[in-house]
């Protein structure tokens, strides 16, 4: 009897892609009307994620916990990540300081981060 696929948690059988080589893969994602690739016109017009949301995700931060967590206004903080306004140089520092030591200077202003999911 053939054990059913195992299915991931996302839902999707991933056992079927993984049998597939690269050029089917590509083949079928050309294929499908709903997922065609971007030209280099269209990337060229979309605008690259903000260094800060990037950091946010990383630690597994809502907008509203990174903003409390590091003292940074919570509409600033959207604005940065909508590309609506970008740090200061000021800002920048402190946005690489916390890249390079969350939890110290979570610590450092008096709060502790939750424990990462594992």
């Amino acid at each position: 009897m053939k054990k059913p696929a195992k299915m991931a948690s996302d839902g999707f059988d991933w056992s079927r892609a993984d049998a597939m080589t690269a050029g089917q893969i590509h083949a079928a994602a050309v294929a499908d009307p709903d997922a065609q690739p971007l030209t280099k016109a269209q990337l060229a017009k979309l605008k690259p994620i903000s260094r800060v949301k990037l950091l946010r995700v990383r630690l597994h931060l809502t907008q509203d916990e990174f903003s409390k967590l590091y003292g940074i206004p919570l509409t600033t903080l959207r604005d940065w990540e909508q590309n609506r306004s970008e740090p200061d140089r000021a800002a920048q520092s402190y946005i690489r300081a916390i890249e390079a030591l969350p939890d110290a200077i979570g610590k450092v202003l008096g709060q502790r981060r939750q424990p990462e999911p594992a």
